[in-house]
């Protein structure tokens, strides 16, 4: 039994959508929600694009997207999808050759505007390619780049002008007998894009792909995208998600996991619950936790520890985590393993201990899952 049905108030229901394909990437249905992000190297640069996606794969991203604006950009993707362990998005942007270049070379997916790539004859070639190479496709609505004649239409980018250009877009494919797209209506405005992607979810079983574009710096996108995209994805709207940070690609993987892991839409790594820290502390809690984020960054299995400064609350944030540390007095602190006190640890000691505890705990449920694919597998 999940623990939600347990506590039916973290309950998040889903919205029903169909299923598409990015490479091994299912996105849609009931498939977890896939974490994106997007190389900012000059693509013409495979060598630096590739050390970027890899940096972005181990951090945890299921897929990478790179921009193609180029022929040159275009020219470097055969080696930059061949070397990526993840699927691979090309960007394109009114060059529809490049669409066509690009699904040759590789890409799993293409994020395009079908209506601003150019005649229907050009829009047909693009799709012929992305059919021939089992692509995908991502339909971009940008409220900053939405069509003149809706702009005239609706006096500005609002809900209804978003999503009247997704459907047009989606339209053009429908017609052509394309039908593994997914869709974003991006805003920098939170309050549109919310509004966009609600309106949105209910027009269309489409796979919707989530973001607050331009969202700003690591802490401010962080925390507008966490109040726009959370409320969409607390609603169960979103099948994929990309956090836009003015910030290293990676920084927007680790924003976009901590997101769905504290709604309970993912597991991945550790998840530290820890005080603020007061007057009561046993031991710097702030310090702690920061070595400890470090120290543990490299764990992909998804294992709780709490770091609590006193024992106020640490026993009982410890009674619910897989490990937690607990200060107590006289330089020490309790040590608690599947939510029961287990043994006394120095502070001088306790994070190389909670590092090997939380590793040894890793390589236990690492190999239970292995048997457990290798059963599934036979």
């Amino acid at each position: 039994m999940s623990h939600n049905a347990i506590r039916p108030w973290r309950d998040i229901t889903r919205r029903k959508s169909r299923q598409i394909r990015v490479g091994n990437i299912l996105v849609g249905g009931d498939a977890p929600i896939a974490v994106q992000t997007m190389t900012n190297t000059p693509t013409e640069d495979a060598d630096a694009t590739i050390a970027q996606i890899l940096r972005a794969a181990e951090a945890g991203a299921d897929i990478v997207r790179v921009s193609c604006p180029t022929e040159e950009s275009t020219a470097a993707m055969p080696a930059i999808c061949k070397a990526s362990p993840v699927p691979i998005v090309a960007d394109i942007h009114f060059h529809y050759k490049r669409g066509i270049e690009a699904a040759d070379a590789g890409a799993a997916c293409l994020r395009i505007n079908p209506g601003n790539i150019g005649s229907a004859a050009r829009v047909k070639e693009v799709v012929a390619a992305a059919r021939a190479n089992g692509c995908s496709i991502r339909i971009g609505v940008n409220g900053g780049s939405l069509e003149k004649h809706l702009l005239e239409k609706y006096g500005e980018p609002c809900p209804d002008a978003m999503v009247e250009s997704a459907l047009d877009h989606a339209r053009i494919l429908d017609d052509l007998g394309f039908h593994e797209y997914k869709i974003s209506v991006k805003a920098s405005d939170m309050f549109l894009t919310v509004a966009a992607y609600q309106q949105l979810a209910e027009a269309t079983d489409a796979p919707l792909h989530l973001g607050i574009t331009e969202a700003g710096g690591l802490r401010t996108g962080t925390v507008k995208s966490s109040i726009g995209m959370g409320a969409l994805l607390w609603a169960g709207i979103g099948d994929t998600i990309r956090v836009s940070l003015s910030a290293d690609p990676v920084e927007e993987v680790k924003v976009g996991f901590e997101m769905l892991k504290s709604l309970g839409l993912r597991t991945r790594g550790v998840n530290i619950v820890a005080c603020p820290s007061c007057a009561r502390q046993g031991f710097d809690v702030i310090r702690t936790v920061e070595i400890l984020e470090q120290r543990l960054a490299h764990i992909h299995e998804p294992i709780s520890l709490s770091i609590i400064g006193c024992v106020v609350n640490g026993p009982g944030e410890a009674a619910l985590t897989d490990l937690g540390f607990t200060g107590g007095g006289k330089e020490s602190g309790k040590m608690f393993v599947a939510g029961r006190p287990d043994h006394n640890v120095s502070n001088a000691d306790m994070i190389e201990h909670i590092v090997a505890l939380v590793e040894a705990k890793a390589e236990r449920l690492k190999a239970e899952r292995e048997a457990a694919e290798g059963v599934a597998a036979e």
